[in-house]
């Protein structure tokens, strides 16, 4: 009798451990080559606010290996502080992180454009989500993925291709044609950022 007490304990504590864990791994996801917070947020039914929230993401910047998490923890309010302050200090180094910075011609384009669909070569769908910094470039020259800052522009990702973008271009994306129309055509520093 003592024996199946100690079997039946064991199996329950590693079930209960294994429930654990994979509830865990359903929580977490790690960024893949070609993801966007928009796939992410349809992969999991989790909305991209949520996601950001959870995150402490100030924008929709991620880059692959990241780890994100999908749902929020129980956890105490000194750990909050703490993390918060530790994610703030991670975010602006990883804003810091300059690799190289070019000079580019810079045009600006809506999502409502003749013949556009709103979705970038990288699933970006921009009329869903207006307010994001996406960058239209040549990815000879940029990679797409690649977080960028724009002189005049701010923090973006390159996330879509186009045409006309050919070499030391780059196209930025603007929620409105009066806003695309007040960018006009400029030359601007662009920092490419790890």
């Amino acid at each position: 009798m003592k024996k199946f007490s100690f079997v039946l304990t064991f199996v329950l504590i590693f079930l209960v451990a294994f429930a654990n864990d994979s509830e865990a791994a359903a929580s977490v996801h790690t960024v893949k080559k070609g993801d966007t917070l928009y796939k992410i947020s349809r992969q999991y039914n989790v909305s991209v606010s949520t996601i950001k929230s959870i995150n402490h993401l100030k924008s929709d910047l991620i880059k692959p290996k990241q780890k994100l998490k999908l749902k929020k923890t129980a956890v105490k309010k000194s750990v909050k502080k703490v993390s918060k302050k530790s994610t703030k200090k991670s975010v602006s180094r990883s804003n810091d992180n300059v690799v190289k910075e070019i000079m580019v011609s810079s045009t600006a384009y809506t999502a409502y454009c003749r013949g556009c669909s709103g979705i970038t070569k990288t699933g970006i769908n921009l009329r869903k989500n207006p307010n994001l910094k996406v960058i239209a470039v040549d990815p000879r020259v940029i990679k797409l993925g690649t977080k960028v800052y724009v002189e005049g522009y701010g923090y973006a990702i390159a996330g879509d291709t186009g045409g006309a973008i050919k070499g030391n271009k780059i196209d930025v994306f603007m929620p409105s044609h009066s806003s695309a129309l007040k960018w006009g055509r400029k030359t601007v520093k662009i920092k490419i950022l790890r």
